[in-house]
């Protein structure tokens, strides 16, 4: 879990807002490719990114 905090901090200093969008299409595209493991994986980037731009506008 430490690992998907550290992707989301960093894709979120990096892409601001965007960032969750950019996890979200990551996860679509391991979707896509049949690769469900790391599309969950940015679905847990994404949530963490979500659950973090809410700390941050509170």
């Amino acid at each position: 879990m430490k690992k998907i905090a550290e992707y989301a901090r960093v894709l979120y200093e990096a892409h601001g807002n965007k960032a969750e969008v950019e996890a979200a299409q990551k996860a679509k595209r391991y979707d896509e490719e049949g690769n469900s493991e790391e599309a969950e994986t940015w679905r847990a980037v994404r949530k963490a990114i979500n659950e973090m731009r809410g700390s941050y506008e509170s």
